[in-house]
């Protein structure tokens, strides 16, 4: 809890001697007195949107030189992001409680810090197993980011400009998409895989030296940490069962039966885990915030599914027609790039006046009919940029309305759990895409999957529009 601008350390914890680690240390005076200073918090947070979004959108490139390297199916390398993906879902918002708590600033520098370690570990993994393992411990150090960055990004905004806050979140998360797959083409094409992950290395680096002196401490706390383990297992069960279950479906290589009884462990894991948060005197997911916020939540998933599920698509498509990994890059790139003028650029052309949830349901539009132009229209590396590009713009005016109207709804001292809940959204939106992609194409072969993948995300599109009956609460 904070009094003022005063902070008591971890529980526990004596703060002589371990001060540096347990608190949260102030800005420099000359920092935290100007009136751009939450402008710079901001842009520290989009240091570590830039990083996850990157390391995301360059590793779908390797998922070829992996699997030739490691003689491992598609299904296999796939958990090079599943693994990440799933343990990030299971953490975000146990972790953001824990921040609402002991301090936002605190564990997002934390992040940065294992963030950047477990990368220096994935560039040097010896095997895949070895890699997924990794990747595991890097996604500890991600949850520990992007629970606490849409929360930073809120609270350290002055009132009305939240919006555009989070745009310039998003646009940080946007311009690392569309450098990762340029950057991730060359570095596959010219010094192999292991780069794609030591990239993260410096950038980290940099943001830990920045988020220390440009990033506020908490100053609203919630009260108790305890986080429901039970919980957090039961989360962890239901999505990692359903994702295993459609590897399996996928060619992961284990036996086609092994499905089976995935599929019924997650679903019971799923119904204990709703039945906990309807008991527990502290759960893990808040039911009643829950209900309230389902729709923008389920829109925000929706949106990420979108997202990334033509970041692994079209490079199985370019492949397949003789297009090499840096070319694919270049196409790909037209995507978050659309997002990322999108998201900074929205509220220069649309009316301030118009409702976030109207902004939500035009960037919905604009992404089906992008989608609907991409299951039209042949993949092709020359039509692909002016999909893509069309397909990034939609979602980049849809993302910042939707999180803007989903974080409006709870209160500041709980935006960790807020942030958390909205990350996690993202991470299951993410692993559906990649998951969904790779299940649509293994069963069904050739150009006419390529299409079916494409209608299967336009199908998705459809969740993304607000409910009307809640328009006029925004």
């Amino acid at each position: 809890m904070t009094i003022g601008d005063q902070q008591l350390p971890l529980p526990g914890v004596h703060p002589r001697g371990w001060e540096l680690l347990t608190r949260e240390r102030p800005r420099p005076e000359s920092i935290r007195n100007r009136p751009w200073a939450w402008r710079l918090a901001v842009a520290t947070v989009c240091f570590g949107a830039f990083m996850g979004q990157l390391d995301a959108s360059i590793v779908t490139l390797t998922y070829q030189p992996l699997g030739a390297q490691f003689h491992a199916a598609p299904a296999a390398v796939e958990w090079v992001s599943l693994a990440y993906l799933l343990t990030l879902v299971a953490l975000l918002v146990p972790v953001g409680r824990f921040s609402d708590a002991h301090g936002r600033k605190l564990m997002y520098l934390y992040g940065f810090g294992v963030f950047t370690l477990a990368s220096a570990a994935c560039g040097l993994a010896p095997s895949l197993l070895a890699l997924v393992a990794f990747r595991v411990a890097q996604a500890v150090g991600a949850a520990l980011m992007q629970a606490n960055s849409v929360a930073l990004v809120t609270t350290s905004a002055p009132p009305g400009r939240m919006r555009s806050a989070l745009g310039m979140q998003a646009a940080g998360q946007a311009i690392g998409l569309a450098l990762g797959p340029t950057v991730g083409g060359a570095v596959v094409a010219t010094l192999g895989w292991r780069w794609v992950f030591l990239v993260n290395v410096p950038v980290g680096l940099v943001a830990l030296a920045a988020g220390h002196y440009l990033l506020p401490r908490t100053r609203q706390r919630c009260a108790g940490a305890r986080v429901d383990g039970i919980g957090v297992l039961l989360l962890a069960l239901t999505t990692t069962g359903l994702m295993l279950a459609l590897s399996v479906v996928s060619g992961l290589g284990w036996p086609l039966w092994s499905a089976g009884p995935l599929v019924p462990v997650a679903v019971a894991a799923g119904w204990a885990l709703m039945k906990r948060q309807g008991e527990c005197s502290r759960p893990l997911v808040d039911l009643a915030l829950l209900r309230s916020n389902a729709r923008g939540l389920l829109g925000g998933l929706s949106g990420y599914l979108v997202l990334f599920g033509p970041l692994v698509l079209v490079p199985v498509v370019l492949t397949r027609q003789g297009v090499g990994l840096m070319t694919s890059g270049l196409v790909l790139t037209a995507l978050p790039l659309g997002f990322a003028l999108a998201a900074t650029g929205a509220d220069r052309v649309l009316p301030r006046a118009l409702p976030d949830r109207d902004r939500a349901r035009l960037g919905a539009g604009i992404s089906a009919v992008a989608l609907g132009l991409l299951v039209l229209l042949p993949m092709t590396a020359g039509l692909l940029p002016f999909t893509l590009g069309l397909l990034g713009i939609g979602l980049g005016v849809f993302t910042p309305a939707n999180n803007t109207a989903v974080m409006g709804a709870f209160p500041a001292e709980s935006a960790g759990t807020g942030g958390g809940m909205v990350n996690m959204g993202r991470g299951l939106g993410t692993a559906l895409g990649v998951a969904a992609v790779t299940l649509i194409l293994h069963l069904v072969p050739g150009a006419t999957g390529e299409q079916a993948a494409a209608a299967a995300l336009l199908a998705f599109a459809v969740l993304m529009f607000p409910a009307r009956r809640r328009a006029s609460s925004s």
